[in-house]
Formats: structure tokens, sequence, C-alpha cells
């Protein structure tokens, strides 16, 4: 059984190094997926995926790779959703993570807030992403590998052929 992966939006992603130190801590691999303009990394626990210019290409390409147990992470709800549905764990760039739960509320949100930003009731800013977010996320990182951790030791191998394959 392949352990976890931890698939990366990696296009506005604040969140890119922390995402590196925990998941060399924990011996799992990452894939960051842009647009392009990332630097390669030397690490081959570490793969860039460079995907077309499209405004979703780099969610579809997440939402058709990541799997049960792997970790994603975003600020895109709609790709946090998609995740969730393929049974992967979802956690956005200030450590809250989207649950089955939360993810309709949250979808809702989105799409009033859009509602409100197009017609001119709100501005469009979204607020300063601070020191205690990227403390948060940290640490919630952390338990959603330990979390996939233990989900994949429970379930045993899988059938099939390899889940990661590009």
């Amino acid at each position: 059984m392949a352990g976890p992966t931890v698939y990366v939006d990696a296009d506005a992603c604040p969140v890119k190094a922390e995402v590196l130190r925990v998941a060399e801590r924990h011996g799992v691999p990452v894939v960051f997926v842009s647009n392009g303009g990332l630097r390669p990394s030397r690490d081959p626990m570490v793969r860039h995926v460079v995907v077309s210019k499209g405004a979703d290409a780099a969610d579809d390409w997440i939402a058709e790779h990541a799997a049960a147990g792997d970790v994603v992470v975003t600020a895109d709800i709609p790709l946090a959703s998609r995740a969730l549905e393929r049974g992967a764990q979802a956690l956005g760039p200030t450590g809250k993570p989207f649950t089955e739960s939360s993810i309709g509320g949250a979808l809702a949100m989105r799409d009033l807030k859009q509602h409100l930003r197009e017609t001119g009731a709100i501005a469009g800013h979204n607020p300063a992403f601070t020191t205690r977010d990227r403390s948060a996320f940290l640490g919630a990182l952390d338990q959603a590998l330990r979390r996939a951790a233990r989900q994949a030791a429970e379930a045993g191998p899988r059938d099939g052929p390899a889940r990661h394959s590009a």
C-alpha cells in the first residue's frame, strides 16, 4: 500500500515551503500542480506538474489524481469539494480543513460572496495571510498526514494498478 501523497494547488499557494517541511518529516511525496513559473526541486519526493493555462486546468488535474487517503492543499472551495468526493482530505492554506459537513456551507458562502462582488455590494479583497495562519496550517497538515497514515495502515494493500502514475 502506498501512503498518502500531498497535492498542492500551487499557483497562488502561500504555504509551499511549509508543505515541504511537514511532508519531509512524514516521508510523503508532494506534487505541486501549477500553470508554470515554479522552480523545480531536486528532491525525489517532490514533483512539479505543469498544466495548460486554462482556468481550472490545475484543479482538474488534481481532482483526477487525488485518491482516498491523499491530502489536497487548496484555497479553491470547488476543488476541495471534488477532493472530498474522491476520499482525499482537503486543507486550506490557513489550516482550515474542508470536511463533508462543512463543504456545503463553504460552497454556498463562496457563491454568495461572488454574487455580492459582482453586484458591487462588497469589495473583492481577501484578508491578509498572517503568521498565525501559517502556524495553523503547519499543525493542520501534520494532523492530516497522521490521519492519512493511520487510514492507510488500517486499509491494508490496495488492489489494482499503481494509483499515482501520471
